[in-house]
């Protein structure tokens, strides 16, 4: 269940303030805030930035490549208007809460101590910070952003469940490539990198 912790350990700021405030301490002191900025059963402020992040990248990637707006119902603005609340309210919970189900699983594996659930949802939903920046059409940035956001992932794992950096590794290596290389584009990115390098 999502649930909002009225006075969550770390206390987290509510509201846009607050999500632009976890956003940017989370690219500049990752560890610190995922030490401090993650409480237990407090998935609801989580499950926001992520969407944030979603409609966001979502923004980007049809502000920069219209034919990417799927053809629903009244015109390319229409459209885009409906795919966005989809994003918003469906694709992105969903995605992220099968992410953080299967990062569960893994964890259950490859951690013995380790935190709860509602952790982990929070802890992926701060990792994809970088990727609000992935809709912009440049490979080598949304190879950037991918591949922070997965160190972020790691980062998050660390700290969150109290494991060592190789464990984390070991335990976000699908999830993160599932999430940030499928479904962000970073492994197209990088197939793009290495074409234009002459490397494949």
């Amino acid at each position: 269940m999502t649930t909002w912790v009225e006075n969550p350990s770390g206390g987290r700021e509510r509201g846009p303030r607050g999500v632009a405030r976890a956003w940017i301490e989370v690219l500049v002191r990752p560890q610190q805030f995922f030490r401090n900025g993650v409480a237990p059963g407090d998935q609801a402020p989580g499950l926001v930035f992520g969407v944030v992040v979603a409609v966001a990248y979502t923004i980007g990637l049809f502000s920069f490549a219209p034919e990417r707006i799927p053809a629903l119902a009244g015109g390319p603005a229409v459209s885009a208007l409906i795919a966005l609340t989809a994003v918003a309210l469906v694709i992105a919970p969903a995605t992220l809460h099968l992410t953080a189900a299967l990062q569960t699983i893994i964890l259950m594996i490859a951690v013995r101590d380790r935190g709860g659930v509602s952790e982990t949802v929070q802890v992926i939903a701060y990792a994809a910070a970088p990727c609000i920046f992935v809709g912009i059409p440049s490979a080598p940035l949304r190879l950037v952003c991918t591949l922070y956001a997965a160190a972020l992932l790691v980062v998050g794992l660390r700290e969150v469940h109290g494991t060592t950096t190789g464990r984390a590794v070991i335990a976000g290596a699908v999830p993160a490539t599932l999430l940030f290389g499928s479904a962000f584009g970073g492994v197209d990115a990088a197939m793009a990198v290495l074409r234009f390098a002459g490397i494949i």
